[in-house]
């Protein structure tokens, strides 16, 4: 690409190394959650919610477990002044939730902030100036202390009218555009800032350090968010909190290393959802920790529910590759995937297994509310047997021998690849009925008897050429003498017979299937299936199919 020597950092390192989070494996705990899906989410939507909507989602974000939820900047517009106003005045926000409200450095916003605030049991004031050398040089056209000045003001300001206003606030700092800030300086910021609130064990302070625009690689982030952590003052009665942006796609990178750094809070939003590229997705970062058997405190087992949910109201949509939550997130496709997927579910039957360990699956797609069926086998022209043939079994109980597998998974396959589509599994299930299911052409199988002397002995009745027919097989076993008959009548002979039933446990449980093989005298091999509700006949029926189709394809 031309012009790219006109892009350089924007970022600053800290001062001095902060790598010790990388002695870290693994964060160990769930952090405080903040949704702003309802201020960052909703400011960044092409319609933005109106106030019913805005009351569903809070709902919505209620029971997913968040405690505490940014509910907008009530000073900015009346639609949100009457949000904040109707949750409180209709009760709507339970005693374990805490909200947060947004605001600036200027003394008639913080005014009507608190002024909305009147009659909440508790809440978050959120105050933030932007820091960045960017802003500070072409936005504000302001010094680094006038910028420290504006900062200082509200932190002032907060503390006036939290004093004069009833109720219990908690004071949120954040020095905007963070991470284009020089380290020490955002540290000096954000420490007179502390000195005015002198912050307690009683009445602690949340620092949030943002990644308003995503400027480095994510071990960067972590090293300044651990530099910050270090030295902040009163830092036994700080919260530090993380609100990562996903300009660069490393949102969630930068929040878990973040975390392992000193992070104790992560403010995001569901699905992602946010200004430019998004703030990071709250539901990717839980389930990440799920994954490593750590209770993310938040509640996503009906993910279908929530995605519906989001999408009427956000009119956003899901991406089907989205993590955990897209449509396609546990499909496998491909033939190699579909049989280790098929083997480790198997696996897992077999041996009772404590933790899940299924090849390609991060997550048991059932923990939140997705099924095998449909969400984690498709199958289309790049499928292979063993995906197939657990389709069948999932949803229809059959349990194909190894071999009819494979010759069953290259027809739906071709028919895949011809029709240039996905099947579905009650597709796939029409393609095996007619390729194998009680085929009764050339010869239709009606009704059989059994005389036993020194050997089995059989009569027959088909169906030929529209007329009945009575035959005779002689053999050292009934289905021995009932192929006998066949063989003896259609002039054929095959060998390296194969068979297997069992009762199909899908449906009605009264019925059994059989599956033979037969290998034609040029090596074919041909296959047969029969259903039937007398374990005997199943198989005489699955003879008859295997031998048609051998008679229809000589």
């Amino acid at each position: 690409m031309q012009n790219f020597e006109k892009y350089t950092k924007g970022y600053f390192m800290p001062p001095e190394s902060s790598l010790k989070w990388t002695q870290k494996e693994s964060i160990t705990e769930a952090p405080v959650w903040c949704s702003v899906d309802l201020r960052d989410g909703n400011q960044a939507l092409v319609i933005p919610m109106n106030l019913e909507e805005k009351l569903e989602y809070f709902q919505l974000l209620v029971k997913l477990g968040f405690k505490e939820i940014e509910v907008g900047f009530p000073a900015a517009s009346e639609t949100e002044y009457d949000f904040l106003r109707a949750l409180i005045e209709q009760n709507l926000i339970p005693e374990d939730v805490t909200i947060q409200v947004l605001t600036q450095s200027r003394e008639h916003i913080i005014q009507k902030t608190f002024e909305s605030l009147k009659g909440t049991n508790q809440a978050v004031v959120h105050l933030y100036n932007s820091t960045s050398v960017a802003q500070r040089e072409q936005v504000f056209k302001k010094s680094k202390q006038e910028i420290i000045d504006i900062a200082v003001t509200g932190a002032k300001l907060l503390k006036k009218y939290a004093a004069e206003t009833e109720g219990n606030f908690k004071f949120q700092y954040s020095p905007e555009s963070f991470t284009g800030t020089e380290i020490d300086y955002a540290l000096d910021i954000c420490n007179q800032v502390l000195d005015i609130w002198q912050p307690s064990t009683d009445n602690p302070v949340i620092i949030n350090l943002p990644a308003t625009v995503s400027m480095s690689m994510p071990h960067v982030y972590a090293s300044q968010i651990e530099y910050m952590s270090e030295r902040l003052n009163y830092r036994d009665n700080i919260i530090l909190s993380l609100h990562p942006h996903n300009d660069r796609g490393t949102g969630i990178a930068d929040a878990e290393l973040g975390l392992l750094a000193g992070g104790q809070r992560v403010e995001g939003t569901l699905f992602g959802n946010g200004e430019r590229t998004g703030n990071v997705d709250i539901i990717t970062l839980a389930l990440n920790m799920y994954s490593h058997g750590i209770d993310p405190k938040l509640n996503f087992e009906n993910i279908f529910e929530i995605i519906g949910i989001y999408e009427r109201l956000t009119r956003m949509k899901v991406n089907e590759r989205q993590p955990y939550t897209g449509k396609l997130v546990f499909a496998a496709f491909s033939g190699s995937h579909q049989d280790a997927i098929a083997k480790g579910m198997k696996y897992r039957e077999d041996n009772d297994c404590e933790h899940w360990t299924v090849p390609y699956l991060l997550i048991d797609p059932k923990d939140i509310g997705r099924e095998y069926d449909g969400d984690v086998i498709r199958i289309n022209s790049q499928s292979g047997k063993g995906g197939i043939g657990y389709v069948l079994e999932q949803k229809y109980g059959l349990d194909l021998p190894a071999k009819m597998r494979e010759d069953f998974g290259y027809r739906v396959k071709n028919v895949s690849d011809r029709q240039q589509k996905e099947l579905m599994t009650d597709e796939i299930y029409a393609i095996f009925v007619e390729e194998y299911v009680n085929i009764n052409t050339p010869v239709e199988f009606i009704n059989y008897q059994f005389t036993q002397h020194d050997d089995f002995k059989t009569n027959v009745s088909i169906k030929m050429n529209e007329e009945i027919e009575e035959l005779t097989g002689v053999g050292n076993g009934r289905f021995d003498a009932i192929s006998d008959a066949l063989q003896s009548r259609l002039g054929i002979s095959y060998d390296n017979l194969v068979y297997t039933e069992h009762a199909l446990e899908v449906g009605s449980k009264s019925q059994a299937i059989s599956y033979i093989g037969i290998t034609a005298p040029n090596g074919v091999r041909y296959w047969g299936c029969g259903i039937d509700i007398d374990i005997m006949t199943s198989s005489v029926k699955a003879l008859f199919s295997a031998v048609n189709k051998m008679s229809n394809n000589e």
